[in-house]
């Protein structure tokens, strides 16, 4: 994975998003997006499993397990891809504020 590093030192959890399936994931994860700047992203698979691909790395997709996770940078473009019955949840974490 050649996207996998760990989450920065110091971070704050933010929120956690509901825990998504093949029926509700949002239409947005499945296309090209980011998570905003300064904000870093943890997609929790609980589930099946979960394709993940950056966007400047198309050739290299993520296979995302249950139990697994990814980190995801910020501003860095990528999108989901589901093919087997999977729930999942993303976790945002940013820098503490002074």
């Amino acid at each position: 994975m050649t996207g996998n590093l760990p989450l920065p030192n110091g971070l704050v959890h933010q929120r956690t998003t509901d825990i998504f399936s093949n029926e509700t994931v949002p239409a947005g994860l499945l296309r090209a997006h980011r998570v905003a700047d300064g904000v870093w992203g943890l997609l929790v698979v609980h589930s099946g499993s979960v394709v993940f691909v950056f966007e400047d790395e198309p050739d290299e997709p993520n296979l995302i397990e249950a139990g697994d996770h990814m980190v995801i940078p910020p501003a860095r473009l990528h999108h989901i891809e589901l093919d087997e019955p999977t729930t999942f949840a993303i976790e945002f974490h940013r820098s503490p504020k002074p």
